[in-house]
C-alpha cells in the first residue's frame, strides 16, 4: 500500500490503514517524527517499510502507543531495530509490565495471540503532554476496552487518536468485564471523556479517520453508548462478541491452521473458559464450542476443509 494523507488530517500526519488484524499506524511527521500504534507483528516488516518511505532519511524519534494489545504494539521491537535511538513510551501502569517483558500482564498469554518482544522506557502519564511530530498532545486516560489504556488529544487541530476506546461504527471487546471489573462503566466513562474534549476529528485504532462536521463524532458516540448498554443489560451477548472477535483475529493471522493445532490453541487460551461460563455456563465446554464454530462456519466468517480451519470473509 501506499501511505495516504486523509483530507481530515493536516499534511503532516499520515494515517497507514490495513484492516483489522493491524492497528491504524498513524505517522507524525515534522521536528520530532513520531509513530503512534505499530500494527501487528505479521505486518512488522510492512510497518517499517511504510515509515521509512514517509520519513526518507530523516530517523525516527519516538514511539508511542495507545494501548499494549498486540495489534497496537506488534510492530515495536522492528521498528526499534530499524531505529535504533528512538524513544519508546508505554501507558503508565503498562510501563513495568514490558520492561519484565509480563506476557500475561500484556494479555498476550490470556488471549492466546504474539507479539514480538520489545522495550520501553518512559511512561505515558494522563495529565501530561508528550510531543509527537509537530504537536503538543495531550494524554488522557482511555479506560474500557483495555483499563490501562490512553489516549492523545491536540487541541489546536481538535484532533483525538482514539485507539480503541472509540470507533465510528460498533465497539471493541471490553476485556476488564471479562476479567471481572466493572468495563462497561469505564468505557462509558471514557465515552464522556471524549464527548467533553469535543475533538474535531477522529483517528480510531481501526478504520478511517471521522469527524464533527456531519455529525460522524456525534453519532459514532450514541452508536458506542447504546451498544455498551445493551451489553451491560446483557453481559452474555458480550461474552458471544467477544470469543467471535477473538477467534476471528486469531484466525486472521493463522488463515490456515490443522484442525488439531487449532483446537490446542481454542484449549489453551485462558481466557475462553471464562467466556464459556459467562455466555452459555448451562452448556458443557465441548457443546458450547461446537455451537460457537457451527455459527462461524454457517456466516463463512471461517472456512474449513477435512484438515484445516481457514479465514474466511
Amino acid at each position: 500500500m501506499t501511505p495516504q494523507a486523509p483530507s481530515l488530517l493536516p499534511d503532516d500526519l499520515r494515517m497507514l490503514e490495513r484492516g483489522w488484524l493491524s492497528s491504524n499506524n498513524i505517522v507524525c511527521l515534522g521536528d520530532t517524527p513520531a509513530v503512534i500504534d505499530t500494527g501487528h507483528t505479521k505486518h512488522a516488516p510492512q510497518t517499517v517499510a511504510l515509515v521509512r518511505e514517509l520519513l526518507g532519511d530523516r530517523p525516527l524519534a519516538t514511539i508511542a502507543h495507545t494501548h499494549l494489545h498486540s495489534d497496537h504494539c506488534g510492530g515495536t521491537g522492528q521498528l526499534q531495530a530499524a531505529w535504533p535511538s528512538a524513544h519508546t513510551w508505554a501507558p503508565v501502569e503498562s510501563l513495568p509490565h514490558v520492561q519484565a517483558w509480563d506476557e500475561d500482564a500484556l494479555t498476550f498469554g490470556g488471549t492466546g495471540q504474539r507479539c514480538d518482544r520489545f522495550t520501553a522506557s518512559s511512561a505515558l502519564v494522563p495529565g501530561d503532554t508528550v510531543r509527537l511530530g509537530n504537536y503538543d498532545w495531550q494524554i488522557h486516560a482511555a479506560p474500557g476496552h483495555d483499563a490501562l489504556a490512553v489516549l492523545f488529544f491536540e487541541p489546536l487541530h481538535g484532533l483525538l487518536i482514539s485507539g480503541d476506546a472509540m470507533w465510528e461504527n460498533g465497539v471493541g471487546v471490553i476485556f476488564p468485564y471479562i476479567e471481572g471489573s466493572d468495563g462497561f462503566d469505564t468505557f462509558t466513562d471514557t465515552l464522556t471523556l471524549i464527548e467533553q474534549l469535543a475533538p474535531r476529528v477522529v483517528i480510531p485504532g481501526h478504520g478511517a479517520p471521522f469527524a464533527r462536521e456531519g455529525g460522524a463524532i456525534e453519532a459514532a458516540l450514541a452508536s458506542s453508548r447504546q451498544r455498551i448498554d445493551y451489553f451491560k443489560a446483557h453481559p452474555a451477548q458480550h461474552a458471544l462478541y467477544a470469543a467471535k472477535v477473538m477467534i476471528k483475529y486469531q484466525m486472521m493471522d493463522f488463515e490456515s491452521i490443522p484442525h488439531a493445532d487449532f483446537k490446542a490453541w481454542l484449549d489453551a487460551m485462558p481466557l475462553m473458559p471464562l467466556l464459556h461460563q459467562q455466555h452459555r455456563p448451562d452448556l458443557s465446554r465441548e457443546e458450547w464450542l461446537h455451537m460457537l464454530m457451527e455459527s462461524l462456519f454457517d456466516k463463512g466468517v471461517l472456512r474449513r476443509t477435512a484438515t484445516h480451519v481457514l479465514n474466511g470473509s
